[in-house]
C-alpha cells in the first residue's frame, strides 16, 4: 500500500466512525417519536424532490420496491402522504407528501438543527473551525449523494 492509500483507507475509517456517532445522537431527536427513521426519510425525500412514483423513490431510498410499497402503505395510513394517479397514464400513481408528512419533517428537522447547533456551540469552534467543518459537510454530501 502506498502513503496515499493509507491516507484514504484512514480517512475512510475515521468519516465512518464519526458519520455514524453522529447520526445515531441525531436519530434520537425526533419531533414525533410515532415516525420512525425510515419512513421519516421517505418523507423528507418527498419534501426534497416532490412526488414520486414507488419505484423511484425505492431507488433513492436504496431499498427494494416491495419494503418501499410497505412503507408507503404505513405511511398512507398514518396520513402522511396520498398516492396520486397520474393524469395521462393511469397504470401510474406518485407519492405524495401532505401537510402531516410536511409537518413532521419540518418539526424534526427543526429539532435536529437545533441539537446540533447546540453541539457545536458547546465545542467552542473558532470561525475558521467553522469554515472548516461547513467544507467537510460538503465533501461528505459528495460521498454520501453518490
Amino acid at each position: 500500500m502506498t502513503d496515499f492509500d493509507d491516507l484514504l483507507h484512514d480517512t475512510a475509517t475515521d468519516l465512518r466512525l464519526a458519520t455514524f456517532r453522529l447520526a445515531r445522537r441525531l436519530r434520537r431527536e425526533r419531533a414525533y417519536d410515532s415516525v420512525s427513521d425510515a419512513h421519516f426519510a421517505v418523507l423528507a425525500c418527498l419534501r426534497a424532490n416532490g412526488r414520486l412514483p414507488v419505484g423511484e423513490l425505492a431507488q433513492r431510498e436504496r431499498v427494494s420496491a416491495p419494503t418501499m410499497s410497505n412503507t408507503v402503505d404505513a405511511l398512507a395510513e398514518s396520513g402522511h402522504v396520498v398516492r396520486v394517479p397520474d393524469d395521462t397514464d393511469r397504470r401510474r400513481v406518485y407519492i405524495e407528501i401532505t401537510d402531516v408528512g410536511t409537518a413532521v419533517v419540518t418539526a424534526t428537522v427543526q429539532k435536529r438543527d437545533a441539537a446540533l447547533a447546540d453541539a457545536i456551540a458547546e465545542l467552542n469552534f473558532t470561525a475558521e473551525e467553522l469554515a472548516t467543518l461547513r467544507e467537510a459537510s460538503a465533501l461528505m454530501r459528495k460521498v454520501a449523494e453518490r
